[in-house]
């Protein structure tokens, strides 16, 4: 529904674009790295209560820590969705006891399951897969799990090899018992994430997914992450993207690649997820006000998003 605000303003074609972009934006999802207790007070005022917040696995730092966070999100009101690296795990007996411990202190029952950054295994899950396929999730009330998609591509692996991946994990899950859903890195182009999701529906699968964009954040910072997570970007190509750069040195948003997957046909079950590089505060902010549609429409593609 849109704010009285927004509908004084927007008429027509211009209404019906709006309040896709608002509908789409119900249920969305942040991802955060080792949140503070000030990032999770801007939380609170800002995203809606049970909002999924995505907790990333920070290589060499002890697990304590991620159940700390997944504890606080929790009390917080919000649902705590740590991810798992299967090739972190150097001991079967501790993760184990980890995955005890966050159940018991923030009843989590969603996890992202994902291989991690190591080319080899110091423990006894080799990939995602093996881990899934464990039986630990489940022995302690997860339900629920996340696997990686990529819709521009992976820096080290074929297309192929992604796509017989994300089958064998889908399956794994699907005969242990567990919901799947899959989470994409975040990307650049809305025309690439299109044709991956229409790609994906064309294989068969209909499971839903959760498409990641940066959330507001400066040009240099979000060239950073990118490079750092592997995503094709430079400042040509990330300025080129219409909408996404408003100004070059001021700061960066998504709205460009919200809106064309808002007015987009048969993608299925999807939803939009938020890469915190900015604050996790500024990206539920941004999300939080897109959802009420107190937006005003570009001439492009884009939108900027107007005060309350």
């Amino acid at each position: 529904m849109l704010s009285p605000a927004a509908a004084r303003v927007q008429s027509g074609d211009d209404a019906q674009a709006v309040a896709q972009i608002a509908g789409f934006m119900r249920g969305f999802s942040l991802e955060a790295t080792r949140p503070s207790a000030d990032d999770i007070d801007q939380l609170r005022g800002a995203a809606p209560a049970g909002t999924h917040v995505y907790l990333s696995a920070v290589p060499r730092k002890p697990p304590a820590e991620l159940c700390g966070y997944a504890a606080a999100i929790r009390r917080a009101g919000y649902e705590p969705v740590p991810h798992l690296a299967a090739r972190n795990v150097e001991d079967r007996g501790a993760f184990d006891a980890f995955l005890g411990d966050i159940a018991r202190k923030a009843s989590v029952r969603s996890v992202l399951v994902i291989a991690g950054d190591q080319d080899k295994a110091p423990g006894p899950f080799s990939d995602a897969r093996d881990l899934i396929e464990s039986g630990l999730l489940q022995k302690h009330g997860i339900t629920q799990i996340g696997i990686s998609g990529y819709p521009e591509g992976h820096p080290r692996i074929r297309l192929e090899t992604l796509d017989r991946a994300l089958a064998a994990k889908v399956e794994a899950a699907e005969q242990s018992g567990l919901k799947v859903h899959i989470v994409t890195q975040f990307g650049f182009d809305p025309q690439a994430i299109l044709r991956w999701v229409l790609r994906l529906r064309d294989l068969g699968f209909e499971h839903p997914v959760r498409i990641g964009m940066a959330g507001p954040t400066d040009l240099a910072t979000l060239l950073r992450y990118a490079a750092r997570c592997g995503v094709r970007a430079s400042v040509g190509s990330a300025a080129r993207q219409a909408g996404l750069i408003k100004k070059l040195f001021a700061v960066s948003t998504p709205d460009a690649i919200v809106r064309t997957l808002a007015q987009a046909n048969g993608l299925g079950d999807v939803a939009t997820h938020f890469f915190s590089f900015g604050g996790v505060g500024a990206s539920a902010r941004w999300a939080a006000a897109t959802q009420a549609a107190r937006i005003a429409l570009d001439s492009g593609e884009g939108f900027s998003v107007t005060p309350p």
